[in-house]
């Protein structure tokens, strides 16, 4: 398979480093970046090609990667309708609705939509997906190939779902860095070192996160078996209940969630 991206930023040198790792070869990789340095940076790491605009030989490809910026996407495709065959087109930008996409490339039809998350920069992540109808189940299967270079993937049959992957799995991590800060706050505040308030704080995380993974049992239930009536666990999630942590959060995704379906019908708009 010959991918090109359109855009060299933090989430393309991802997705080629993964690709690279899994054994995709370097000569069918390519980049459309318009920096200079970007350029040279992705031939010194990685050594695949690179050009500066989506001339015919960046676009002689089996799938071409959409990878740049949301607020840039329009003009990016603008260019890119008369020199499309057969390509497919995965957009990784956020927001962006397949219909838009399309309607931009002047009414394509082979196009998914792919909401990556950053833990994808260490091979980690989790991509929901959806297509146009016109997208093969081999085609289905080429963009979960690409995408599973930096973790696992996750199809959604419904587009507007894309909306709450974006506010669970997209925004996810921010969620789980704001529970880190707190807790290593908390043990700052309780006289730990801030290094040892680092590794216990992240290690509890990635643990309980690894154990719920292994279990086949639902995070209800393994809360539960960590939380001994009249205990420390107990008085801590009580008071967590009180000033509504577990419903501030909930709302906060929610918002993001709403949010997500705002910016996708403000970036598609007509201008």
């Amino acid at each position: 398979m010959r991918i090109t991206f359109l855009g060299g930023g933090n989430m393309a040198n991802a997705l080629i480093g993964g690709l690279v790792k899994t054994g995709f070869a370097t000569a069918d990789i390519a980049v459309i970046e318009l920096g200079a340095q970007g350029r040279a940076k992705l031939r010194l790491v990685y050594g695949v090609r690179c050009y500066e605009a989506p001339t015919a030989a960046a676009l002689d490809c089996d799938a071409l990667l959409l990878s740049v910026k949301p607020q840039q996407m329009r003009d990016a495709c603008e260019s890119l309708p008369a020199r499309l065959k057969q390509q497919l087109i995965i957009s990784i930008a956020a927001g962006l609705r397949l219909s838009d996409i399309s309607r931009w490339l002047g009414g394509y039809g082979k196009i998914v939509r792919a909401m990556p998350n950053t833990p994808a920069l260490i091979g980690c992540g989790i991509t929901g997906l959806c297509a146009l109808p016109a997208v093969s189940m081999a085609e289905r299967l080429g963009a979960e190939r690409i995408l599973q270079a930096v973790g696992s993937t996750l199809w959604v049959a419904d587009e507007a779902q894309m909306d709450a992957v974006t506010a669970i799995s997209g925004s996810g991590p921010a969620y789980v860095f704001l529970f880190i800060e707190a807790l290593q706050q908390a043990a700052i505040d309780l006289n730990l070192t801030p290094a040892q308030a680092r590794q216990l704080s992240i290690e509890t995380v990635l643990g309980a996160a690894k154990l719920a993974v292994q279990s086949d049992e639902a995070a209800a239930v393994l809360r539960e078996r960590v939380t001994s009536k009249g205990g420390t666990t107990e008085a801590a999630l009580r008071t967590m209940e009180e000033l509504g942590v577990r419903v501030g959060f909930i709302a906060g995704v929610l918002a993001a969630n709403t949010r997500s379906r705002e910016l996708g019908e403000l970036l598609g708009k007509d201008s």
